[in-house]
């Protein structure tokens, strides 16, 4: 309709469209008489050719996979591409943020739309009759989504003894086109109160009349996925409900992030916010392989990025790494007791995660994100997960210092433990005066410093920290300004 008065001609092409209309628009478009070609994944089959494809837009980039996305730039080499998504796939998020694709987030909403009210809850028979009702008393229509095709038909019977008085019909992909096309229509035109159906509906259908989503067992489906079915109501200007609904008493913590990340995220134009969200989660993909998520997971997002750009200053600035910087790894020996007891997370698998986005921390801000993390997944942690924070948190200490390792030894003949600290080249004699002078009692034996256990107080391990901070670099520059005031 917007083009008629331009002349430019427009074309479709799905399974919508008869053998015969198909074979007719391919002729069209390798002849150039079509400008505009509007279709599914239809036109990624080996019989479609363009006469002079100029510009690619692809819309709801993340139903499409890479070999796809490849194969439609290799219909011309010169394409240019513009794609939209409200949430993009982990993959091309990650080539926006390196800077090798421009983004462009549009955040504000059409005139009079109202964030869609949101809520996860245990499935339960009477908040779906409750919900369902409320719809229709306000002579609204209501999505259910079922996303099993093998028992659709028996869970819309079950809706219907369920609420009697609602008008309930089934689509799913399995349909026929023209019977699926029908039911649509029939919902569109006010015919059914309810529409059950698979991920169908994901994509492409705006009726304003439809103003509740309910998803039945919403913990097996991605985040992206969760935020696009939400897209479905609230598409005019009367409030909408979306309820995510999930069956068993526990959750998986991945289950758990996506479910509390769609109901943070509930402000109008949040797809940018769902998609870093959902990098977070399951991680970036490859650049230039086929994998679009995995790895990041490991570390974070937020450390990943600081990390890359750090990488990438040092390339652009010649920078060689060394001195301190050179110690990779500290290893502290203390009797401390740290670790993750099995009481507190179970899943040896989300525990290893845990260990790896721990021994990747280089700052007081990523710790602390971490530990904020942990707490709110698991509950108030115990002593041992405390002290693994401190341990860690000392670790840094000590790689700013320069030092190898930090560990505790007997004295021989005596019950008493010494610290022992093995410097590195990279300690200058600046730093280990600046230590002798906060704390005498330490000694240097060649490459170490030694100092006994008992000599560092009840709160040997706080201290400990201290004499090592007093050894690092900052802490001498602190010292001799302190000396020239």
């Amino acid at each position: 309709k917007r083009m008629e008065p331009l002349n430019i001609r427009v074309e479709m092409l799905s399974r919508f469209r008869t053998g015969k209309q198909q074979k007719e628009i391919v002729e069209k478009l390798k002849k150039g008489e079509v400008d505009v070609i509007i279709g599914t994944h239809r036109l990624i089959q080996p019989d479609i050719s363009f006469k002079d494809l100029g510009l690619i837009v692809v819309d709801e980039e993340q139903r499409f996979g890479v070999k796809q996305k490849e194969k439609l730039k290799e219909m011309r080499k010169e394409v240019d591409i513009l794609t939209l998504t409200a949430t993009p796939i982990p993959r091309t998020l990650n080539i926006c943020l390196n800077k090798l694709r421009d983004i462009t987030t549009i955040t504000t909403p059409p005139p009079g739309r109202l964030p869609v009210v949101t809520e996860v809850r245990k499935y339960s028979p009477n908040l779906v009759r409750e919900a369902i009702l409320r719809e229709i008393k306000r002579e609204g229509q209501v999505y259910f989504l079922h996303n099993r095709v093998q028992t659709i038909d028996g869970f819309a019977d079950k809706l219907r003894d369920l609420i009697p008085e609602a008008r309930v019909c089934v689509a799913h992909g399995k349909l026929g086109s023209g019977d699926l096309e029908e039911r649509i229509m029939a919902f569109k035109d006010y015919k059914y109160d309810v529409l059950v159906s698979s991920t169908i509906i994901e994509n492409g259908i705006d009726l304003s009349n439809a103003n509740t989503l309910i998803v039945n067992n919403a913990e097996k489906f991605g985040l992206s996925q969760l935020y696009q079915l939400r897209g479905r109501v609230g598409r005019g200007k009367r409030q909408a409900y979306a309820y995510f609904l999930y069956h068993g008493q526990r959750l998986k913590l991945d289950a758990k992030k996506r479910l509390r990340a769609i109901v943070e995220a509930s402000d109008l134009g949040s797809g940018f916010q769902i998609a870093m969200k959902d990098l977070e989660i399951r991680g970036a993909g490859d650049i230039l392989g086929a994998n679009q998520h995995g790895v990041i997971n490991v570390v974070g997002v937020a450390h990943f990025m600081r990390m890359l750009n750090r990488a990438v200053e040092d390339l652009k600035m010649g920078r060689v790494i060394e001195g301190k910087e050179a110690v990779e790894n500290v290893s502290v020996e203390l009797p401390v007791p740290a670790y993750i007891p099995d009481n507190y997370i179970s899943d040896s698998k989300e525990k290893i995660g845990a260990y790896q986005k721990l021994s990747s921390a280089d700052s007081d801000a990523y710790l602390k994100e971490i530990k904020e993390e942990l707490v709110e997944a698991y509950g108030k942690m115990p002593r041992e997960v405390n002290n693994l924070f401190k341990i860690i948190a000392l670790k840094m200490v000590a790689k700013e210092a320069a030092l190898i390792n930090i560990k505790a030894e007997a004295v021989p003949m005596s019950k008493e433990k010494e610290i022992v600290l093995h410097m590195s080249g990279g300690v200058k004699p600046a730093n280990i005066v600046n230590l002798l002078e906060y704390n005498s009692d330490w000694r240097i034996v060649g490459e170490r410093l030694r100092i006994d256990k008992k000599l560092l107080g009840e709160d040997w391990f706080k201290e400990l920290g201290v004499c090592i901070e007093k050894l690092s670099e900052k802490a001498k520059h602190g010292s001799r300004k302190k000396k020239q005031e």
